[in-house]
């Protein structure tokens, strides 16, 4: 993580030293290669028992017209606690978000960086009090009954023209196991996120979270902490959001 951090181009750096500036945390995230998943749980100790399952649901146009436009619409089931939901616009530059947006309790402003690349995210979130999300995704009730009337204003602003949520369709589930643990070699906590994909196929995703302050001293920690463990740090990166729209959208 920290290698990538440090060999970025000035240019680059600036952009990200502006970001995390302006962010509420920094999520550090490295996907492992899924031929090498199983060596890699053994190698850090966790023990699968231990996860939590959650699905995820998410909405978007059979074009992906959503995604074309930076914003993300999902909801999530998860084993023993609420449903909840989330509108997400990405790529932001914190200062440029209305400062309506910014102050919002339920806002969260977060640059995610692995190798390769970064990207910072508005999210705003919503905990879901019936846990309706199965039900409306297994139905013909209206999927905006999912997201709060701040959410809606939300994605009303940044979403395409033309477009409501009640003519999204529903891309998924993804069943996901996720742990989190904390490693004695580094000061928080590791999250392990294992998403598996209706054709087989699965990504496997370790990642912690931080200060923004604090992201270059746990990148290189967390760096020494999993090549420690001999876990593969080279390898292609996947994300998760764009393995599951594609596949879905492709499916429609």
């Amino acid at each position: 993580m920290s290698k990538r951090l440090i060999a970025m181009a000035d240019d680059e750096l600036r952009a990200l030293l502006g970001l995390i500036h302006g962010a509420d945390s920094v999520e550090l995230k490295l996907t492992v290669p899924e031929e090498q998943g199983f060596e890699t749980q053994k190698a850090l100790g966790i023990d699968p028992l231990d996860a939590r399952i959650r699905q995820v649901f998410f909405f978007d146009t059979p074009e992906l017209a959503l995604d074309a436009s930076g914003v993300v619409a999902r909801a999530r089931r998860t084993q023993g606690k609420p449903d909840d939901s989330v509108v997400k616009l990405r790529p932001v530059v914190p200062e440029d978000l209305p400062a309506a947006e910014r102050g919002s309790e339920n806002m969260k402003v977060e640059v995610d960086a692995m190798p390769g690349g970064f990207v910072c995210s508005a999210s705003l979130r919503a905990e879901l009090e019936k846990s309706p999300v199965r039900a409306a995704t297994a139905s013909d009730k209206r999927l905006s009954k999912l997201f709060s009337k701040e959410q809606r204003a939300f994605f009303a602003e940044h979403a395409p023209e033309g477009i409501e949520i009640d003519q999204l369709h529903v891309l998924g589930p993804v069943n996901i196991a996720k742990l989190k643990y904390s490693p004695s070699e580094l000061p928080g906590k590791m999250t392990v996120e294992l998403w598996n994909y209706p054709d087989g196929s699965r990504i496997l995703e370790l990642s912690t979270k931080c200060a923004p302050g604090e992201a270059f001293q746990v990148a290189a920690e967390a760096r020494a902490y999993l090549s420690g463990r001999g876990v593969e740090l080279s390898g292609e990166q996947q994300t998760k959001t764009r393995t599951a729209l594609d596949y879905f959208s492709n499916r429609l």
